[in-house]
């Protein structure tokens, strides 16, 4: 009878259920891959940071095109800084409307420019300064500071290197949730929550199989991510490999208590799904998914720090890009507060979690 415990056949029923589903082995593998090659492919090369602005086609476009060109030329860095296109005003405006250009420079004449842009987009300001640096130098204007471009693109200050750790927690949180939650709601509408709280079976073995499965899936997950930028984008890993792959489990096991506690009561799959992105949303807006955090206003801060995907994030880069130990204070922190929505959203799911 060992070979039938309750909690071994429960956790290879879940393992096996998983993998004969190729739809979620795409979801969970498949679409962050993809999504980490091809935004590691457009954010890799030096040529990602040249500044872009459209010109007004015009009699005295070509002029400021020459000058934009002769400086790129005149610099020891090979990769021209600028790139500078002549189209028709509609066109311009267009490209600038549906962000393929942050700037649209009208020359109206020898000594009069016009610079077109939203200063909201971050981007946008700083091509005009630049470009009107250069323009206004070769039109006279003295600089007594000599100054030198210096772009850095060696491993470790990429957007990529920022990129990969934020794939690895947004994983890891979709992961909790979705493959914990959903599951544990789709056994409830199929009446399957019923038949196994009235078989012997430990309750706690079902919910403790879910658990370890996660924490297996959790596995494949992380080496697939961490392997594809090693390899591929020669991504760094500063910190020791134990510290990170301690994070990654305190933080996958947040996620699935949440994921238990939002499914603790579900009756519907519309429920569970609205939940569920409820929870998200807000953690790849404000946790520092894409850009970081610290974009945000200070008054919110408290509340972002606060977030688990914030503290895993955070965690995950201090030890891969800036080599930062256990016992480190930001890494002991992100543990705390990711140990405590564990605690807290195991304790509360278990006491109202609903069989039928």
């Amino acid at each position: 009878m060992a070979n039938y415990h309750p909690l071994r056949s429960l956790y290879l029923t879940r393992l096996r259920e998983f993998y004969r589903q190729p739809a979620r082995l795409f979801w969970v593998y498949g679409f962050p891959t993809v999504l980490a090659i091809g935004l590691g492919l457009a954010f890799r090369s030096p040529s990602a940071a040249t500044i872009q602005a459209d010109v007004i086609e015009s009699s005295a476009a070509s002029q400021v095109v020459e000058t934009i060109e002769a400086y790129n030329k005149s610099r020891t860095n090979p990769d021209p800084i600028f790139k500078l296109k002549i189209n028709s005003e509609a066109d311009a405006f267009r490209r600038m409307r549906s962000g393929k250009t942050p700037l649209v420079v009208e020359v109206k004449g020898p000594k009069s420019i016009i610079y077109h842009y939203d200063p909201s987009r971050p981007d946008a300001p700083a091509a005009r300064a630049a470009i009107d640096s250069v323009l206004q130098t070769a039109a006279g204007r003295p600089d007594p500071v000599t100054t030198v471009d210096e772009r850095k693109t060696e491993p470790g200050g990429r957007y990529i290197d920022f990129l990969i750790p934020g794939l690895i927690g947004q994983n890891t949180m979709g992961g909790g949730l979705w493959g914990v939650g959903f599951l544990i709601v789709n056994f409830r509408i199929g009446k399957l929550l019923k038949r196994f709280a009235a078989t012997p079976m430990p309750r706690r073995d079902f919910l403790l199989a879910i658990l370890l499965a996660r924490l297996t899936f959790l596995i494949p997950d992380v080496v697939v991510l961490l392997g594809m930028g090693v390899l591929f984008f020669k991504v760094p890993i500063v910190g020791n490999i134990g510290v990170l792959i301690l994070i990654e489990i305190v933080g996958a096991l947040a996620f699935a208590g949440i994921g238990m506690l939002i499914a603790s009561r579900a009756q519907s799959m519309e429920t569970v799904s609205g939940l569920m992105n409820l929870v998200m949303l807000p953690q790849w807006i404000f946790s520092g998914l894409f850009f970081s955090s610290e974009r945000f206003p200070d008054m919110i801060q408290p509340l972002i720090q606060a977030l688990p995907l914030t503290q895993l994030l955070h965690a995950l880069r201090r030890v891969m890009l800036e080599g930062a130990g256990l016992f480190d204070g930001d890494i002991l922190k992100a543990l705390g507060i990711l140990t405590v929505w564990t605690v807290v959203s195991f304790t509360i799911a278990l006491r109202g979690f609903r069989w039928t």
